[in-house]
């Protein structure tokens, strides 16, 4: 599934100057994956501008929310935003960093992430209430970002899921399903890829079927420590025509119990949903590669496919947040 963003023409002076505003239109052409860390005051509190105080407010939408922070900086991402591969060295320095964080030494983590120039920061969505560490580019100012992404770690519950988005702005939305699952749910760790999948030459940016990337470095990690795992991803409306949602275990069955408890709270709001373990699905995620390093692991994974009737509307994209809450919840509850 491939989402397609065509950016405003180098316009913006001329529109300025009589008034104008210019806006990106999106079109969809869509394809188709321990313990709690201390916050020990070493990291910054993030500096966000004020929201407008309104409905975007009270549905999470704001500057100071999560969903907020994660949307301005996705916002940017398109075809030719710029990736540059990771080596070797910068995967391992990236997911070493994530598990010195995870095992509560923040200053230590941030001494390693610094190798490659990553921060780690405390932000605080004041609508939710929750702060999150935030492992992100010191710099996103750059002509040519590196697109690496973003990992947001829960500081006020223990780590026990994580909830990965591997195609943010091209699978239109998911990078808001996985935000707003974080609000709603504690102990959570997001991975957020940081390029649209295009990005790139070939598909080096797609991180869904490549184990070369940061974010796969980051998602084996939490594999390693036994964190479960949804993956969020956004389908066609002809990828599946006669399904809203596509349910998949991946190539592993540790999620069944799980999968079954979300299909069956995403079909009492009144979706049809294909359940990839019990019937042929398309798009059941058999070869993406984080669900094939949790699968060797036999560690629960859950790939989900949302049709754009889910994605593309604020209602329907709450009770999607609710439905996968029901997941995440359970998982927290493992000790």
């Amino acid at each position: 599934m491939k989402i397609f963003r065509t950016r405003p023409k180098p316009i913006a002076r001329k529109a300025a100057a009589l008034g104008l505003v210019t806006a990106a239109v999106l079109s969809l052409a869509q394809c188709g994956a321990g313990s709690s860390p201390d916050d020990d005051g070493s990291g910054p509190e993030a500096s966000h501008a004020p929201s407008t105080p309104g409905e975007d407010d009270k549905d999470g939408e704001g500057r100071e929310s999560l969903t907020g922070m994660i949307t301005a900086y996705t916002d940017g991402f398109h075809e030719d935003s710029g990736y540059r591969h990771p080596s070797r060295t910068d995967r391992n320095t990236v997911a070493e960093g994530v598990a010195l964080l995870l095992d509560h030494r923040r200053p230590q983590a941030e001494h390693r992430l610094a190798d490659v120039d990553l921060a780690v920061r405390t932000v605080t969505d004041k609508s939710a209430g929750r702060r999150y560490a935030e492992i992100a580019d010191r710099s996103e100012d750059g002509a040519a970002p590196r697109g690496w992404g973003r990992v947001y770690v829960d500081l006020d519950a223990p780590a026990r899921w994580s909830v990965q988005v591997p195609h943010p702005v091209a699978d239109r939305n998911t990078e808001r399903l996985g935000a707003e699952l974080m609000r709603r749910s504690p102990g959570g760790v997001l991975v957020l890829a940081g390029a649209h999948r295009d990005a790139g030459r070939g598909d080096e940016a797609d991180v869904a079927h490549r184990r070369d990337t940061v974010f796969h470095a980051v998602c084996d990690e939490l594999v390693r420590r036994g964190l479960p795992g949804l993956q969020l991803h956004g389908m066609a409306d002809d990828s599946a025509p006669r399904h809203d949602v596509v349910a998949s275990t991946g190539r592993g069955r540790e999620a069944v119990t799980e999968g079954r408890a979300l299909a069956d709270a995403l079909r009492g709001r009144g979706w049809d949903v294909c359940r990839a373990w019990a019937r042929s699905c398309p798009l059941a995620g058999r070869s993406n590669v984080q669900g094939r390093a949790a699968s060797a692991r036999d560690v629960p994974f859950l790939h989900v496919e949302f049709g754009p009737r889910i994605r593309e509307d604020r209602g329907r994209t709450r009770a999607a947040v609710g439905a996968l809450t029901d997941v995440t919840r359970s998982w927290q509850r493992r000790s």
